[in-house]
């Protein structure tokens, strides 16, 4: 019913590719922020019957007396939001790449049903996954208030623009920080093709692998994997800047040449622009739905408040996406994912035969 870690992974970077583009690319997900700041088409509130039927889901699925993980989309009847849910699952695959939901009565709710609600959202959009190697299917975004994680988003730090390993990630918000922790997104579609304007001559190193810094998560210190990846006229975009520049600091890692560290300024540096990311600032009940492949995504520092309860806290969820595809895009899919097995075994044997 969801993916183990690691067939998650494979499943998002298993992305068809099929040559490097030579004009900018042409996609709905192509937006600068401050163009679409200014539309507000992207809000979607909530109505009254809407939330009464979220409501009388959460009910039904807690009479089912089933662990959360355990439970499918027949837990959760939705007989007229479903359809909505589709058209935002429409819209983050093939439109602008993100949506944002205003009204979830969390205020309402323990946080038990609010992770509820948030499972049963994600089996609707598609097969939630696991987040890390513990296999947590539902992530608390906050601030452990310890130096000891390695993990930014569980501090109050800023986050630098990033993607996750999964088709969709969604946050539900169910408190927001004293100050800051405004979400910040940006298409990735966009900065490829403004860094294709400005210094065309870096755009062939984005198809190219980058070792990404794993954390030591999945058995592996360091991953090889290409940003980007071009098939049937649409760009997929895995950004890490962060954890591709911390990676040689593992010593099988060569170190980053003047381009490489050209093209991680570069195009983080276009990414902070004002004119092309968009802040959002996510209240209690707001869920935040984007895709990996098309968006970027960040967060400001923030500063929480001293009690406890009161503290920012987001449910996070890793959302893989089924699709049928064309003939040609399964066995240009199925050439990347053995590409991936075959690096992928390469990396643990050469980790095995070091330890």
């Amino acid at each position: 019913m969801y993916k183990s870690l690691r067939a998650q992974t494979l499943h998002y970077f298993a992305r068809p590719h099929e040559g490097i583009p030579a004009t900018p690319v042409a996609s709905a997900a192509d937006w600068r922020g401050d163009a679409i700041a200014r539309t507000g088409d992207w809000i979607i509130e909530l109505r009254a019957e809407e939330q009464d039927e979220i409501r009388t889901a959460v009910r039904h699925a807690e009479t089912q007396g089933r662990p959360m993980g355990t439970l499918t989309i027949a837990g959760f009847p939705f007989p007229t939001l479903a359809s909505r849910i589709e058209s935002w699952r429409r819209e983050i695959r093939y439109g602008r790449g993100f949506v944002w939901i205003r009204g979830v009565p969390t205020a309402e709710w323990t946080e038990a049903q609010s992770a509820l609600f948030f499972w049963g959202l994600g089996l609707r959009l598609g097969i939630p996954g696991a987040q890390n190697p513990q296999g947590d299917l539902l992530g608390h975004v906050q601030d452990l208030q310890t130096e000891e994680d390695a993990r930014y988003y569980r501090t109050r730090k800023a986050l630098a623009i990033h993607c996750d390993a999964a088709d969709i990630v969604g946050l539900l918000c169910l408190q927001k920080a004293r100050s800051g922790g405004l979400s910040r997104i940006a298409s990735s579609v966009a900065i490829f093709n403004e860094l294709m304007r400005r210094k065309p001559h870096l755009i062939p190193r984005l198809f190219a692998p980058f070792y990404f810094d794993t954390k030591g998560e999945g058995g592996l210190k360091a991953f090889p994997i290409a940003p980007c990846r071009y098939a049937a006229g649409e760009l997929r975009t895995f950004w890490q800047g962060d954890y591709y520049r911390s990676a040689p600091q593992h010593s099988h890692v060569p170190q980053l040449t003047e381009q490489e560290l050209d093209l991680l300024d570069s195009y983080d540096s276009i990414a902070a622009e004002p004119s092309f990311h968009l802040d959002m600032d996510l209240q209690p009940g707001d869920v935040q739905l984007l895709s990996n492949h098309t968006i970027l995504h960040a967060r400001t520092s923030f500063e929480d408040w001293p009690e406890p309860e009161r503290r920012r806290h987001l449910l996070r969820l890793w959302i893989s996406l089924p699709e049928r595809q064309t003939l040609a895009l399964r066995w240009l899919r199925m050439q990347s994912w053995a590409g991936l097995v075959l690096t992928l075994t390469r990396e643990l044997l050469r980790a095995r035969a070091k330890a």
